[in-house]
């Protein structure tokens, strides 16, 4: 299987940054066949950024949507409308908007099944713990609540999900965990997934790493068995070094 890589903008560039940006991934990507390439610019460019990158390797995500196709709710964007603007992908429950916005995994539920119901859209489902549970150990327990509250209720009849595992007290700090402390993360929930879907589904759906990703430690990471890609935060601003980060090669 083809390894994943999402690019997350986050809330750093506007829109003359994205636009410029974008036309970098552009060229660093042309006639890419290593890795999927993904780029995720706020909400306000993906329009500007879908036009830049047409005709590209690289595929157009947003970080988010609302649960709703359409409706009364000031300030959101339904995962229909962000498909009309060119979306392939959608972050759904980042760590940012938990602990930033209370989204809870009951949303992340809710909107998992408009994205999959009402889109074609792949939804990119993010997991994982924070210094405090990892501490106490109870880190393998708290991303499978988290798991299954966020996939509760769904009838599988394709593998359209894609699950991002990002330990909290890695993301922005420099921090990483140990592969061996990845990869039993990556083999847990692949165990829930497979439990959750069956064992022919919960088997195709990419598990990506994210956390202080960068590209000394990418390779690393995208040679545990489990990892189907990364999810890739400050890294990813700069194209050369995001890259560098998708640039691998599996023997």
């Amino acid at each position: 299987m083809q390894k994943l890589i999402i690019a997350n903008w986050k809330m750093n560039l506007g829109l003359a940054e994205s636009r410029a940006l974008a036309a970098e991934y552009k060229k660093q990507f042309a006639g890419w066949v290593n890795t999927q390439i993904v780029a995720c610019p706020s909400e306000f460019a993906l329009t500007t950024v879908a036009k830049e990158l047409k005709g590209s390797k690289v595929s157009l995500g947003a970080q988010n949507c609302f649960w709703e196709s359409k409706g009364a709710f000031t300030g959101e964007t339904s995962a229909t409308a962000l498909q009309e603007i060119g979306c392939q992908y959608i972050l759904l429950g980042h760590s940012e908007r938990r602990e930033y916005l209370g989204e809870s995994c009951r949303q992340v539920n809710l909107k998992l099944k408009n994205v999959l119901s009402a889109t074609r859209i792949m939804p990119v489902v993010c997991v994982g713990e924070n210094a405090k549970v990892r501490k106490a150990g109870k880190h393998l327990a708290f991303v499978d609540g988290q798991l299954k509250r966020a996939l509760t209720g769904i009838k599988w009849r394709e593998a359209r999900l894609v699950i991002a595992y990002e330990p909290i007290w890695a993301i922005g700090t420099g921090l990483v965990p140990s592969t061996q402390d990845a990869a039993e993360m990556h083999l847990a929930i692949r165990s829930r997934l497979i439990k959750l879907m069956g064992a022919d589904l919960g088997r195709q759906v990419p598990i990506l790493y994210g956390g202080s990703v960068s590209p000394a430690n990418s390779t690393g990471f995208l040679k545990i068995v489990e990892v189907g890609g990364l999810l890739v935060g400050g890294a990813s601003l700069e194209a050369a070094k995001f890259n560098k980060i998708a640039n691998f090669k599996q023997k």
